[in-house]
C-alpha cells in the first residue's frame, strides 16, 4: 500500500502524552460516579418500568436518593440492603429503594461486604445477559460474513422506528453493510431514556431498548435474505450514553458512536459529567464487543479542515488513551474522521488523501471511521455526487474501515430511499473500480501529500503538548478542539455528578474492570 512519511517515534510521544492527559482525567473519573452511572447498574441488575407518569424506575430511585444526599455511597449499596431486608426480588428492591414510604440511610444493619454478597448473583447475571448477547453476535458472523472493507455504511431516520426497520432492510438490499438509526435531535439532551417502541421523533428516531430489538430483527433477517452479515449501530452519547451502552450490548448492537469529547463540545454537556459517564459506558461496551466510532470528524464543522487538520489526529490519540483506560481493544476502535476540505481549493483531493493514509499508518489496527463531504454540501445535487465519488475514491485507496455514505441531497432533506440506492450504486462502482488503486500507487517523498502528512503529524504532537501543560480541561476552556470553549462547571448535567464515598460499592463496574 502507498505510504506517506511517518515519524515513529514522533508516533510514540504523542501516544505518551495522550497516556499523562488521560491518566489525569482517569484520577476524577475513579473519585466519582453520576446519576447516569447509577441508573445504569440498576437496569443492568434488572430494575425496569415506568411510573404513571411515563417516568422510568431507575430515575426515581436514583434522583430520590441524590436529592438526598447519599447517592454518593452508590445505588447499589440501597438496593442490596433492600434484598437484605426482605425484598423477594431484585424488581422489589429497587421498586423499595424508589417508593418505600423510610428513606434508607444506611445506618446500622448490613455493611457492604454483606451487601456485595447479596448482589452477586444479580451482578453473575448482568455479565451473563452481555456475554450471550456477544456470543450470539459472533456466531451470526461466522456463519454469514461481513461485507468487505471499507464497509459502506448507511443512516435512515424517519421517526418512526418500524418505518425504520423497512428502510433498514432496503438498504441492505442495495448494498449497505451496515445501518445506523440515527437518534431523535436533542435526545441527547434528555437525562431519561424513553421506554418502548415509538413512532415520532425530530430529525431521527429515539433510542431506546424496544427499538435496538425492533431494529436487531430487521437486520438480522436482512443478513439472512441476502447472505451477508448486517451491523447495526446507534448512539451512545448524551446523558444516557452509560444507559444506552448497556441496551446495546444486551441487544447485539455492532457499533456505537461513543466519543471522550462529543458531549461537551457539540452538545454543551458539561466534562466532569462526560468523562465519567464516557469510561462506564465504555466498559459495557469492552465487554460487549461493540465497535465504537468516535466524532473528531464533527471538529472540521466548526473548525476550518486544512488550518484544524491536527486537531483531529490530537484528538483520537487522547480518544484511543481514553479507550484504553476503558478496557477496549484496538480492534473495538473506530477512530473518526472526515472529508470535510473546501472542494474548490487547489490539491484540496491530495490534501484529503494525505489526512486519511496518515490516519490509516497511524492506527493500522483500527476500525477507522472516514465520513462525508457534509460542510461543503449545497442544493446541487450533481455536483454533490461527484463530491461523493472523490470522497470514496480516497476511502478505498487508503483503506479506509468503516465509509459512511455521502448523500447528494444531504443539503435538501432526509435521505429518500432512491438517494441511498443511488449513493450505494456509486460507492459500489468507486470501490470496484479501484479497489486495488492504493497498491498500485507511491506518493513522492517530497511531494504535496508527503509533506502534508508530516506537517498535520508535527502539529498534533505540539497541540497535545500544550494540551499535557495545560490539561484538557482548561484546553477545552481555550477552545483546542473545533474552535469550540467550554468551562468545567458549565454545561448541562454538571448537577448530576458526585464525588464517591469512602465506602461508595458498584459490584458491577468493579466486576467488568476485572475483565479488561
Amino acid at each position: 500500500m502507498a505510504t506517506v512519511p511517518m515519524d515513529v517515534r514522533k508516533v510514540a510521544r504523542c501516544r505518551e502524552i495522550a497516556a499523562e492527559i488521560a491518566d489525569d482525567v482517569q484520577g476524577y473519573i475513579d473519585a466519582h460516579t453520576t446519576v447516569g452511572v447509577e441508573r445504569t447498574i440498576l437496569r443492568a441488575y434488572g430494575a425496569e418500568g415506568v411510573d404513571d407518569q411515563g417516568v422510568p424506575l431507575v430515575n426515581l430511585a436514583v434522583d430520590r436518593y441524590r436529592e438526598a444526599g447519599l447517592l454518593g455511597r452508590g445505588i447499589a449499596t440501597y438496593v442490596g440492603r433492600a434484598l437484605l431486608g426482605g425484598a423477594t426480588t431484585l424488581q422489589d428492591a429497587a421498586e423499595r429503594v424508589a417508593f418505600s414510604p423510610e428513606l434508607d440511610r444506611g445506618e446500622g444493619g448490613p455493611g457492604v461486604d454483606a451487601v456485595r454478597e447479596a448482589l452477586r448473583p444479580h451482578t453473575e447475571a448482568a455479565l451473563a445477559r452481555i456475554d450471550k448477547a456477544r456470543n450470539e453476535r459472533e456466531a451470526l458472523k461466522r456463519r454469514i460474513a461481513p461485507g468487505p472493507t471499507p464497509q459502506k455504511y448507511v443512516i435512515v431516520a424517519t421517526g418512526n422506528i418500524y418505518d425504520d426497520a423497512v428502510q433498514a432492510k432496503a438498504a441492505a438490499a442495495a448494498g449497505a453493510d451496515i445501518v445506523a438509526v440515527i437518534r431523535a435531535t436533542a435526545q441527547s439532551l434528555l437525562d431519561y431514556v424513553p421506554h418502548g417502541p415509538t413512532t415520532e421523533g425530530y430529525g431521527g428516531t429515539f433510542a431506546t431498548q424496544d427499538n435496538f430489538r425492533i431494529i436487531r430483527r430487521a437486520v438480522d433477517e436482512a443478513s439472512e435474505e441476502c447472505g451477508r452479515y448486517i451491523q447495526q449501530t446507534n448512539y451512545s452519547s448524551g446523558l444516557c450514553m452509560a444507559e444506552i451502552a448497556w441496551m446495546a450490548a444486551v441487544e447485539r448492537l455492532d457499533m456505537l458512536l461513543n466519543d471522550a469529547m462529543y458531549g461537551i463540545l457539540f452538545r454543551d454537556i458539561n466534562m466532569c459529567r462526560t468523562f465519567v459517564d464516557q469510561y462506564v459506558s465504555r466498559r459495557f461496551v469492552a465487554r460487549a464487543g461493540i465497535v465504537i466510532n468516535t466524532g473528531e470528524d464533527n471538529y472540521l464543522t466548526t473548525a476550518d479542515a486544512v488550518e484544524k487538520a491536527h486537531t483531529v489526529l490530537s484528538s483520537q490519540f487522547i480518544n484511543e488513551a481514553f479507550a484504553r483506560r476503558a478496557g477496549l481493544r484496538e480492534g473495538q476502535m473506530g477512530l473518526g474522521h472526515a472529508y470535510e476540505i473546501d472542494p474548490w481549493l487547489e490539491d484540496s483531493f491530495l490534501l484529503e488523501i494525505a489526512q486519511a493514509q496518515l490516519v490509516r499508518q497511524i492506527f493500522d489496527r483500527h476500525p477507522i471511521k472516514w465520513m462525508p463531504p457534509t460542510k461543503h454540501k449545497t442544493g446541487d445535487i450533481f455536483f454533490a455526487h461527484v463530491h461523493d465519488a472523490m470522497f470514496d475514491l480516497v476511502g478505498v485507496t487508503t483503506k479506509q474501515s468503516i465509509e459512511l455514505l455521502g448523500m447528494f441531497s444531504e443539503a435538501i432533506q432526509n435521505p429518500l430511499l432512491m438517494d441511498r440506492y443511488l449513493a450505494l450504486k456509486a460507492t459500489r462502482y468507486v470501490f470496484g473500480a479501484a479497489r486495488h488503486l492504493g497498491e498500485e500507487i507511491q506518493f513522492k517523498p517530497d511531494g504535496i501529500v508527503a509533506r502534508r502528512a508530516v506537517q498535520v503529524l508535527d502539529e498534533a504532537l505540539a497541540l497535545l503538548e500544550e494540551v499535557r501543560r495545560d490539561t484538557i480541561w482548561e484546553a477545552i476552556a481555550h477552545g483546542a478542539f473545533a474552535d469550540v470553549k467550554r468551562t468545567r462547571t458549565g454545561g448541562k448535567g454538571y448537577a448530576g455528578v458526585l464525588e464517591r464515598d469512602p465506602d461508595y460499592c458498584n459490584p458491577l463496574l468493579a466486576a467488568l474492570e476485572k475483565t479488561s
